[in-house]
């Protein structure tokens, strides 16, 4: 199981909660984890394009497989892969400061007509990048950028005061959330969260702003594998989103489930693809 960026973020949990839940359906089954970080996700994702027509190669897939090929020279597309399923996404979050001036996305999007408003970001593929491009877009208003290496320096440069907005997922900012540090102000989502802890955070279309995006979480295996191996890896993945593991993962993580495989994940991944395009610019891949 490939995790292309470092050890204790999104992607290593998922890698390593995929690998046990795999372990789990297919007794017998010993699957390693490897951290292989680089190029915001392009080293990983190269090692597995070395792995063409080997099953035994996995990978934990988001956003990055979709956009690098978008943003940069990359060797490879994600329809070089096998998307063998969806298994959950991440929502974005706007959050500010619990003393922030603004109680709302329409104030926020008021404020960004008027005067300087200060956005971290965290690259140029990152979701805080898309979703306030697409933001910009459907609103007609401008947000300043202001770059960081992760999302860990963005709460503490919102905590600091150094900006004045984030769009974070919720894993990254629920202990700020729960502290009264912080205040959600909308989630770019289709529908609310279900748990306790967010039920009450509104979605950017409830005040207004047609903004929808998340991150798909997913597995990838290599390109060119059998029919056979693919149904293998399709029918494992999907008994351990029936376990209370994959409950587990969904909840602990702030995710919203959602499974999409096969020819359903590929669709999805199209219409994904021309988002970002949209978004990011014309494709490189």
């Amino acid at each position: 199981m490939i995790v292309p960026f470092d050890p204790g973020g999104g992607s290593d949990i998922l890698g390593r909660a995929m690998a046990a839940g795999l372990e789990e359906v297919r007794p017998g089954l010993n699957i390693n984890v490897e951290n292989r970080s680089g190029g915001s996700g392009a080293v990983g994702y190269s090692y597995l394009l070395e792995q063409r027509g080997d099953p035994h190669f996995l990978l934990a897939s988001e956003t990055a497989g979709v956009a690098l090929p978008i943003t940069t020279e990359t060797p490879f597309h994600w329809t070089d892969y096998t998307p063998v399923a969806q298994i959950a996404e991440d929502a974005t979050l706007l959050v500010v400061r619990q003393d922030a001036p603004y109680q709302s996305l329409p104030e926020v999007i008021e404020a960004a007509g008027a005067e300087r408003v200060l956005v971290g970001v965290a690259g140029a593929t990152g979701l805080d990048t898309i979703v306030t491009s697409l933001m910009e877009e459907d609103q007609g208003v401008e947000f300043e950028r202001v770059v960081f290496e992760s999302g860990g320096e963005i709460v503490a440069a919102l905590l600091g005061g150094d900006i004045d907005i984030a769009m974070l997922n919720p894993g990254e900012v629920i202990g700020q959330l729960e502290a009264g540090d912080m205040r959600a102000l909308v989630v770019f989502a289709d529908e609310r969260y279900e748990g306790e802890q967010l039920a009450d955070i509104p979605t950017a279309q409830e005040e207004g702003v047609d903004v929808t995006f998340t991150q798909y979480r997913g597995l990838f295996a290599a390109g060119d594998i059998s029919p056979e191996e693919r149904s293998y890896w399709e029918e494992a993945i999907l008994e351990w989103a029936e376990t209370q593991s994959y409950d587990e993962y969904i909840e602990r993580n702030y995710l919203i489930s959602e499974i999409r495989a096969g020819q359903e994940f590929e669709e999805y991944l199209r219409e994904y693809e021309t988002t970002l395009e949209g978004v990011l610019g014309e494709s490189g891949g």
